[in-house]
């Protein structure tokens, strides 16, 4: 009987396994796909953490994402373009000056959605006032936070246009500038190569001129 149960519980304990591994496939490929899905002007939002992050909690997240939905180890045919954008967002929260500037968008949500309810903006987070909303505070300041960076990326992205734009002006304003100076240059030479051609006209024309004065003008009558 002992035989007969053990070799009974071996095709079961297979089984689990399977369908583990199969739940983690598939729980990798989800992951990929919240991870495609997410905001990508907010790496909070791909990193799947919270502002108040410490930066080694940052790091820790990142770790264990990008080893759980690694190309390796995902069927899933974005995965690699889900782990460069993993990627990026944690580069962009272990930079300083980008995560602070992120931080401020932020905090500019969360006064204007307050402000929104009419409360000020250091009221907290378990305010009354904030309970039974919905959708819930938080997603609200998500939405508030994408309005915000979109307009915030807009911006960028139009300053760089017109920037762009005035290097152009500029570049074809110094190409012009050039194209008149080697112009005037050729005419410059031009008129030294043909210095004597023009001194030699003068001189025929002035001497047809004395001959004309030479003849003597006949009286008549």
């Amino acid at each position: 009987m002992s035989g007969a149960s053990s070799s009974a519980a071996a095709p079961d304990a297979d089984l689990e396994k399977l369908l583990k591994n199969e739940a983690s496939a598939f729980q990798r490929e989800l992951e990929v796909e919240r991870i495609l899905k997410a905001f990508k002007l907010n790496p909070y939002d791909i990193l799947d953490l919270d502002e108040s992050a410490k930066p080694e909690d940052v790091k820790k997240k990142y770790r264990q994402l990008s080893l759980f939905i690694h190309p390796d180890k995902t069927p899933h045919a974005r995965a690699p373009e889900a782990f460069d954008i993993l990627k990026k967002a944690e580069s962009e929260l272990s930079d300083a000056a980008k995560r602070e500037e992120l931080d401020a968008t932020i905090k500019q949500a969360r006064i204007l959605v307050l402000r929104e309810h009419g409360l000020p903006q250091t009221a907290p987070v378990d305010h009354p006032k904030l309970d039974n909303l919905n959708p819930p505070f938080k997603e609200q300041l998500r939405l508030k936070s994408k309005e915000l960076l979109i307009e915030e990326e807009l911006r960028r992205r139009k300053a760089i246009k017109m920037n762009l734009a005035n290097e152009g002006f500029e570049a074809r304003k110094k190409e012009e500038e050039v194209t008149a100076k080697k112009r005037k240059a050729e005419d410059d030479a031009n008129w030294e190569a043909n210095r004597e051609q023009r001194v030699d006209s003068w001189r025929s024309f002035s001497k047809a001129g004395k001959k004309k004065k030479k003849q003597k003008v006949e009286v008549l009558g």
